[in-house]
């Protein structure tokens, strides 16, 4: 059984996504640690965070530190910076779960899909990176302004695909001490779904002029014969 991580890391923390997710998860009780390429520019984005969530639990380290120290590393950067920040924390991820946020966005294009090689960002980090880290794709349908903001209730729910049951479920469990309703969706091929909707997502808040359009599963676990 995979445990729980006490102290998150979280690469791409001062942007709005991982700036969410850090102080959700402040408020709820984990330690969590926000890397930056620059170690002053985390350091004041984690005081920053503190501030705006009323913690003291959120400190902030150059990206290569904060993945060595978390127990488990999710990285919420943009799609061109992805296999670039992998590559920089490859060692430190070693044995642990990481979250992969990445949406497969290519400006100024982004209200269409874009597949990238190997079908997905999510099954390209875990080939990237091997067997001893275990990828797990989440929250690429979530708005980020909504998740930045602690008063605002999240109605989306959040599709989880990774090759590990037992670390999706440590993901179900997180995403939902954030305050979200979390799904197991499959093995990590299945990211591509998550990924892809996204632009959808985007064009359909131009269209309809949508504040943060989500997704919502229907139907009842266990109603089924």
């Amino acid at each position: 059984m995979t445990s729980v991580p006490k102290k998150i890391g979280i690469i791409g923390g001062s942007g709005a996504l991982g700036a969410g997710l850090a102080k959700r998860w402040a408020k709820s009780g984990y330690q969590v640690v926000v890397g930056s390429r620059d170690n002053a520019k985390a350091q004041l984005a984690a005081k920053k965070l503190n501030e705006e969530a009323n913690v003291n639990s959120i400190v902030g380290k150059e990206n290569k530190l904060a993945a060595s120290e978390a127990d488990l590393v999710v990285l919420t950067v943009p799609f061109s910076n992805q296999i670039p920040s992998l590559e920089l924390i490859k060692e430190e991820l070693t044995g642990k779960i990481l979250i992969d946020v990445t949406v497969p966005l290519v400006p100024p294009k982004v209200r269409t899909v874009h597949v990238p090689n190997g079908g997905s960002c999510a099954k390209a980090a875990q080939e990237f990176l091997g067997d001893e880290v275990k990828v797990v794709s989440a929250f690429q349908n979530v708005a980020a302004t909504h998740l930045d903001d602690l008063d605002h209730t999240i109605d989306c729910d959040v599709l989880v695909c990774g090759n590990d049951p037992a670390a999706r479920e440590v993901v179900v469990q997180l995403a939902e001490d954030a305050g979200m309703k979390a799904w197991h969706a499959g093995v990590i091929a299945n990211s591509i779904v998550a990924e892809a909707m996204t632009s959808t997502l985007i064009f359909m808040n131009n269209r309809y002029k949508i504040d943060g359009a989500g997704l919502k599963i229907t139907g009842t676990p266990g109603s089924a014969s």
